[in-house]
C-alpha cells in the first residue's frame, strides 16, 4: 500500500528558530550591529548638552523636539535601508532563498524573520538613545506617547519598504550596502539630517517633508510637542509603504 505523506508547513516554532538564526547573523556582523546603535547615539551626545538647555516651545527643549526625533529616524533608516537589504542580497546571492523555495520553509519566512530582527534592533537603538537622553540630559517623554509610538511603527514600515526596493535591485551584498548608503544620505539630506530642512532651497525642503526621513522627523517632533501630526507627514510615510511594497514585489528575485 502506498502511503502519501503530506509535507507539513512550518509553524511558529520554525519561525522562532529562524528569528534566532537571523539574530545570531546580525550579532556576528559587528559593523551592522554597532553602526545603527552607536552612530546615532554619538551624534546625539555631541549636541545633547547645548540642545538640552535650549527651550524651544512650551517648555520643550531642542533635544526633545529636534535631536531625539532625528536620532530615532536615523536608527530606523540605517537598519531598514542599509542593513536589512544587505542580508537579503547575501541570501539570494548564496542561493539560500532558492533552496528554501523547494522546502516547506517558504523564503517569505526569511523575510519575516529578518524584518522582526530588524525591528528589534531598531527598538534597541531607540531605547538606548532615549535612556541616555532621560538619565544624562533630563529629557522628557513625548507629550503624545501613543502618537509617537504609532509614528515610529509607520516610519519602520516606510524605511523597510524602501529597503526592500534596495534589496530587489541590488545584485550583491556590497552593491546593496552601496545603494542603501546613497539612499540613506539622499533621504537624510532632504530630511534635515545635516542642519535642518530650513537650510535647503524651498523646493527641496518641501520634497524632503514628504519623503520618509523628513516626514518621520517632523511627525515625531510634533508628537513630542503634543501638537497634531501633519497629514502630509502621514501621507508621505503611508505612500512610501505602499510604493515600496508594490515596487519590491515586482522587482524582487528569489535567485
Amino acid at each position: 500500500m502506498n502511503t502519501l505523506v503530506e509535507a507539513r508547513r512550518p509553524g511558529l516554532r520554525s519561525l522562532l528558530t529562524l528569528i534566532g538564526c537571523e539574530a545570531k547573523m546580525v550579532v556576528r556582523d559587528t559593523a551592522g550591529l554597532v553602526v545603527p546603535l552607536c552612530l546615532p547615539l554619538l551624534i546625539m551626545l555631541t549636541s545633547a548638552s547645548s540642545a538640552s538647555r535650549t527651550v524651544v516651545d512650551s517648555g520643550r527643549t531642542a533635544l526633545e523636539l529636534y535631536v531625539l526625533p532625528l536620532v530615532f529616524t536615523m536608527v530606523i533608516a540605517i537598519v531598514g535601508i542599509i542593513n536589512m537589504p544587505s542580508f537579503l542580497a547575501y541570501y539570494r546571492r548564496s542561493g539560500i532563498l532558492r533552496r528554501l523555495g523547494v522546502t516547506p520553509a517558504s523564503p517569505a519566512m526569511v523575510l519575516a524573520a529578518q524584518a522582526i530582527v530588524s525591528i528589534l534592533q531598531s527598538l534597541l537603538g531607540i531605547a538606548a538613545a532615549l535612556i541616555v537622553a532621560i538619565l544624562a540630559f533630563n529629557a522628557g517623554a513625548p507629550a503624545n506617547l501613543g502618537t509617537a509610538v504609532g509614528v515610529v511603527a509607520l516610519a519602520m514600515a516606510a524605511m523597510y519598504s524602501t529597503g526592500m526596493i534596495v534589496a530587489a535591485v541590488a545584485p550583491t551584498p556590497n552593491s546593496a550596502v552601496a545603494i542603501g548608503l546613497v539612499a540613506f544620505f539622499v533621504l537624510g539630506a532632504l530630511g534635515g539630517m545635516f542642519g535642518g530642512r530650513d537650510s535647503l532651497p524651498e523646493p527641496l525642503a518641501e520634497i524632503g517633508g514628504w519623503l520618509p526621513f523628513g516626514a518621520a522627523v517632523e511627525a515625531l517632533s510634533s508628537a513630542w510637542a503634543g501638537a497634531a501630526v501633519s497629514a502630509a507627514n502621514l501621507i508621505g510615510l503611508g505612500a512610501t509603504v505602499v510604493v515600496g511594497a508594490v515596487v519590491a514585489s515586482l522587482l524582487f528575485r528569489w535567485e
